[in-house]
């Protein structure tokens, strides 16, 4: 099985790696690709989010492990980064760009199972300071609900889950999406 957790950053993909990964090691975790990223980056751009998109995709080709995977982000993510920057600064990414990675992006979620989303909720806010970019977190937020509905990016064979609740609500959901316990 191929799992992508998605959402925008503070909300609780990591935590929700992590636990679903100590109770179930025989799953691969892929880490978020902003940890793979070699170059060192001053702020959000249309560059990184590209970079980490093409990286997000390459990883899910089943060529690369052939066993259970669970990735922190997909190329949907990224993609949903794009166009969230573009609405948060009002400086496009150019058409190209976004007509490109929506590609990658659909090709890659052909090999997705099951796409887990963690949308931010005010039932149980994650609080975050001013250098994590709250603008931009809740723009990108938005466009992923938005980008998850869209058949030719997300394919008509992934199942798609928002998760909501608590850490444990959230992990014991996903277990059961999966079939494990």
């Amino acid at each position: 099985m191929r799992i992508v957790v998605s959402g925008t950053h503070a909300s609780g993909k990591s935590t929700l790696l992590s636990d679903f990964a100590l109770r179930h090691p025989d799953y691969t975790v892929l880490p978020d690709p902003f940890d793979l990223v070699d170059e060192a980056w001053d702020s959000p751009s249309p560059a990184l989010f590209a970079s980490q998109l093409r990286l997000a995709a390459d990883r899910l080709d089943p060529g690369h492990d052939t066993g259970d995977v669970i990735a922190e982000r997909g190329p949907l993510d990224f993609l949903a980064y794009l166009i969230a920057l573009g609405e948060t600064t009002g400086v496009s990414s150019a058409p190209a760009l976004l007509e490109r990675s929506a590609e990658i992006t659909a090709a890659a979620m052909q090999h997705v199972d099951l796409l887990v989303v963690l949308p931010l909720t005010a039932a149980d806010p994650i609080d975050v300071g001013d250098d994590e970019d709250p603008e931009l977190r809740s723009a990108m937020d938005d466009v992923l609900l938005e980008l998850v509905d869209d058949p030719d990016l997300v394919g008509t064979h992934v199942r798609i889950a928002e998760l909501v609740g608590s850490p444990e609500e959230r992990l014991a959901r996903l277990e059961a999406l999966v079939g494990v316990r």
